[in-house]
């Protein structure tokens, strides 16, 4: 990777992928992506170029490309699980007509695609304990449907034109600088903020309920360790499963109420949310990643949480 542009980079995952990008890669070598409405600001803006990249707009991809001579692309543009249900049609606009583009862009120059897929490309019917790499994938959410053909275009453009396509699966991503928005793994985030708060909080999804999780700075380095390996290595390509810890609610909750006693949870259950919850892997099965390119994540729920709560606490000043 010599040039790299990040496709919505003011999001969540992009806004601190673009920043850990720039820090390994240089600043003038990084840019920040993104559509009118959703601008860099601050250090993401001052920090490097940043250029207009709408993926529903094919001729500002080519002339991002172009203008800076971009080698690799992270195409993070995509509805989150839950806005993509109330938004079905938008969300394969972005999710799939995008990546249409961007795909047709990176052929014609030349370009590495990173584009995630996500455990919510599973469904009920796949096995939910160890998820294998490779088995069966009948989502019934939207945002599942556009993650299972996101891997499968991915890697039609790998086999039919060459394009260096490479993803993972991603968890559910847990930050303490940006807020998450419309995911069904939101309330692990969430969490944190209400104990740091000292507010008691109010859990959308019941006791028992699985989710494979991953603390950022993890999934970070899994986006650019991905895109550094050796592809002569690699057997899969889209998309890898990835894990770095599961728990539910409650196991969140006493790991939390161990460093915050005082800290309170209540549930109230959201069915859509928790309707989803249960169509995804309790722990996915990373074997792959961790033979084809040497994955391995840093992170436990423990470690994650002393950190969180001491990240939390100097940003909110408590």
């Amino acid at each position: 990777m010599k040039n790299i542009l990040v496709i919505g980079s003011t999001g969540q995952i992009g806004s601190e992928l673009t920043m850990e990008l720039r820090k390994r890669y240089g600043n003038e070598h990084v840019v920040a992506g993104y559509i009118v409405g959703a601008e860099p600001k601050g250090e993401l803006l001052e920090s490097g170029p940043s250029a207009r990249t709408n993926v529903t707009d094919r001729q500002s991809l080519e002339m991002a490309v172009k203008e800076y001579h971009i080698d690799t692309i992270y195409n993070l543009a995509a509805l989150l699980s839950v806005v993509a249900e109330s938004r079905p049609s938008m969300a394969w606009k972005i999710g799939i007509d995008g990546l249409w583009n961007v795909l047709e862009v990176a052929r014609e120059h030349e370009c590495a695609v990173f584009t995630p897929s996500s455990i919510g490309s599973f469904g009920e019917s796949t096995p939910h304990i160890k998820t294998p790499q490779d088995t069966v994938q009948r989502p019934r959410t939207m945002y599942g449907i556009t993650k299972v053909t996101t891997e499968l275009l991915s890697d039609y453009y790998y086999t039919k034109y060459g394009v260096d396509t490479r993803a993972v699966r991603f968890p559910g991503i847990i930050s303490n600088v940006t807020l998450p928005g419309g995911g069904t793994t939101d309330y692990a985030v969430e969490i944190f903020y209400a104990a740091v708060k000292g507010e008691k909080f109010i859990c959308p999804v019941k006791p028992g309920t699985y989710m494979d999780m991953m603390y950022m700075p993890d999934a970070l380095n899994a986006a650019i360790s991905l895109m550094e390996a050796a592809p002569a290595r690699l057997k899969h390509r889209n998309a890898f499963n990835i894990a770095s810890m599961s728990f539910d609610p409650e196991e969140i909750y006493q790991m939390i109420k161990k460093y915050v006693p005082d800290f309170e949870m209540e549930y109230q259950i959201d069915p859509l949310k928790q309707a989803i919850a249960d169509s995804w892997p309790d722990c996915l099965d990373d074997t792959c990643a961790r033979e084809e390119w040497d994955w391995k994540p840093k992170y436990d729920l423990e470690s994650m949480t002393v950190d969180m709560l001491e990240k939390l606490r100097a940003k909110l000043n408590k």
